[in-house]
């Protein structure tokens, strides 16, 4: 499998540039939190730092091929008896990663530990199902059920982002900051289940190189400037975000 990633320079160049992408962004982190000395705004910047961490580990292990393996589709599928490069290891990637942002985004609202939890375990569904859908080919009809009921999860953590969190956002005075991250996630993340659909896993309209690049810029976005928004702002040390009136469980 290492071969055959760098035998496709799409494919290759879309997983290298985020593993330097992490590194660069674990180094500025890194820096930034030398100025952070309050225990929770540590905690949101160390939440931020986890997500690169995470996405640097996972790359490599599609880099190397460990977490990549060819699946023949089943029938029904546009491309039923052939194989198709199956990048699951981007799975673990958001399973493992996508809960710090949502972690980080609950401590910037100074929600409570439940909302946090549930919001989180929802989200770790819905990466999982996700992975059902790619990894099952004994029938077409089911990878789009696990899609979906991967989609149902993700309609929990919009309840979230949309409903809980905003309300709670304004009250603790992060309401323009958290604002800006909650959507640029929510935009962001509907794009994953839409380029599962378009690409080689669902409908096969994008090629190999091109679902990976559309997933790999998704993860620029939502992962890497979406750690240097928040750590530039909590390194400021603002009134609303520093350990006074902690959230409750």
């Amino acid at each position: 499998m290492f071969e055959a990633v760098l035998d496709n320079a799409a494919l290759a160049s879309s997983i290298y540039v985020n593993i330097a992408l992490a590194g660069l962004t674990i180094i500025v982190i890194a820096v930034m939190s030398r100025s952070i000395h309050d225990s929770r705004a540590k905690l949101i910047t160390m939440s931020t730092l986890m997500i690169s961490v995470v996405s640097i580990s996972s790359y490599m292990g599609l880099a190397s091929g460990l977490t990549i393996d060819p699946l023949v589709m089943p029938e029904g599928h546009p491309l039923a008896g052939q194989e198709v490069l199956s990048l699951w290891g981007r799975y673990l990637t958001w399973a493992f990663s996508t809960p710090f942002i949502l972690l980080a985004l609950g401590l910037l609202a100074r929600s409570t530990t439940d909302k946090i939890f549930s919001a989180i375990v929802l989200d770790v569904f819905m990466c999982l199902t996700g992975l059902a859908a790619a990894l099952t080919t004994s029938s077409h009809a089911m990878r789009w059920l696990w899609y979906a009921l991967s989609t149902a999860f993700f309609v929990g953590v919009l309840y979230y982002l949309l409903v809980e969190w905003p309300a709670e956002a304004d009250e603790a005075g992060t309401a323009d900051i958290f604002s800006t991250l909650q959507w640029m996630t929510i935009v962001l993340w509907i794009g994953y289940p839409v380029v599962w659909a378009l690409g080689n896993e669902g409908l096969a309209l994008l090629e190999i190189g091109a679902t990976s690049w559309a997933y790999s810029g998704l993860d620029i976005f939502a992962k890497y400037a979406f750690t240097i928004i928040l750590v530039l702002y909590v390194s400021d040390e603002p009134d609303a975000v520093v350990s006074t009136s902690p959230a409750t469980a």
